[in-house]
């Protein structure tokens, strides 16, 4: 794949290993494959056939091949190594692309150095775990380190996490990016209030046609909207505790969860009537474009996909201190909109203050929208991660150096 093809002159083939299936990063993944595929690369998604990754690469003009790898390791692993390396062989790529840790491990096992290898930890698995699991995490990465041509993070700040445990590997970042035609303000909408506080009515059932299960005043009361997994990484049961204070200070705010996930049951048991949870959901921009405010309370990430989609939509975020959230906010927005990961107080004031200044959030969902116009658009992170192929594939690679289970 020399500089400045397409992709389709070359047969130059891009496969994606990736596990999950859910949350961010299959829409990351999504988004890559859609873009590559438009500009003539052949684009062969590995990936277990439920969800809607898959279905999401076919329309995009990619090959599936079914990939039944569950999300953490187990016993299990051996079999979806050999089935990782089975697809390899088939596909024959000119680069292996694997995602997230699960993939990180599967394909770096299966491929070990045969072939171009890229990895995409979208946040290192270390964070997930503590005490020996984190040390054997950390001391994983390290070793894979080895099998990896290329290890791409989605923020500098993910690249200095990975460095400080000890991963030796040549880094590229090359931050997440959102379909700006999809991700957009609606219409009609001012991404924001314009009339000295009071949040913009948005017609249709609730708000942008969305059902959200409240009385007479829905139109007026302030939405805080939070997209991502039901889970510790996301953060929602911080985000419930300071809803409570929240809703003292400013009365009649409804808060909404979008997204499933193995906490779903403890985060409905804990949560008050003005708590909604929307579930999955196909169509995440609906609900931006009906809040007045975006939060992301996570633990941990590498760049967390949400907040630029909200952006996009033209709302303003506020997040949580961790990997990648300075990088993703406009110049200027820190002081009001990142908070330490675990302060439910903290977060609690964020998210008040910006709900009683409908002129602040406005101007803050603007600068927003402008923000990740210029700097997080999809085709931005494409043309970039082609670059990163571009520079494994051309290298002088090895054959095969260690035997592939069968």
């Amino acid at each position: 794949m020399t500089s400045g093809s397409s992709g389709a002159d070359t047969g130059f083939t891009a496969l994606h290993l990736v596990q999950p299936i859910e949350g961010g990063v299959p829409r990351v993944v999504a988004d890559l494959v859609a873009a590559q595929a438009a500009a003539g690369l052949r684009v062969v998604v590995g990936c277990p056939p439920e969800g809607f990754l898959a279905a999401a690469a076919v329309r995009a003009g990619a090959e599936v091949r079914p990939w039944r790898a569950t999300r953490q390791p187990g016993p299990a692993l051996p079999g979806e190594v050999r089935s990782a390396a089975r697809i390899i062989d088939a596909v024959r790529p000119g680069v292996l692309h694997a995602h997230s840790a699960k993939a990180g491990l599967a394909g770096r096992l299966a491929a070990r150095g045969r072939v171009p290898t890229v990895f995409q930890p979208h946040a290192w698995s270390f964070e997930a775990v503590g005490g020996p699991m984190a040390a054997a995490a950390r001391g994983w990465e390290r070793w894979a380190a080895r099998w990896s041509d290329r290890i791409v993070c989605v923020s500098d700040a993910e690249r200095a996490t990975g460095v400080r445990a000890g991963v030796r590997a040549t880094f590229r970042v090359v931050r997440n990016g959102v379909d700006t035609g999809r991700f957009t303000p609606s219409a009609s909408q001012d991404t924001g209030s314009g009339d000295g506080g009071a949040p913009l009515p948005l017609a249709g059932l609730g708000r942008d046609g969305l059902d959200l299960d409240a009385g007479p005043d829905t139109e007026a009361a302030p939405v805080v909207v939070c997209v991502g997994r039901l889970c510790r990484q996301k953060g929602q049961d911080v985000l419930l505790r300071a809803w409570e204070c929240v809703a003292r200070e400013v009365p009649g705010a409804r808060l909404v969860l979008v997204g499933d996930g193995p906490d779903a049951a403890s985060l409905r048991a804990a949560a008050p009537p003005s708590v909604l949870f929307a579930g999955a959901v196909a169509d995440t921009a609906r609900w931006y474009r009906a809040a007045d405010l975006a939060v992301l309370p996570s633990r941990w990430e590498g760049m967390a996909l949400s907040p630029l989609e909200a952006m996009a939509c033209g709302r303003p975020v506020v997040l949580t201190d961790v990997d990648g959230s300075r990088e993703s906010l406009p110049p200027g927005h820190a002081e009001r909109c990142l908070v330490p990961a675990g302060d439910p107080a903290a977060l609690a004031a964020a998210v008040a203050a910006l709900l009683r200044d409908g002129p602040g959030r406005a101007a803050l969902g603007r600068q927003a929208h402008d923000h990740v116009l210029s700097t997080f658009d999809v085709r931005l992170t494409a043309a970039a991660i082609a670059d990163v192929y571009r520079e494994v594939a051309d290298a002088p690679h090895p054959e095969r150096r260690e035997p592939i289970h069968q």
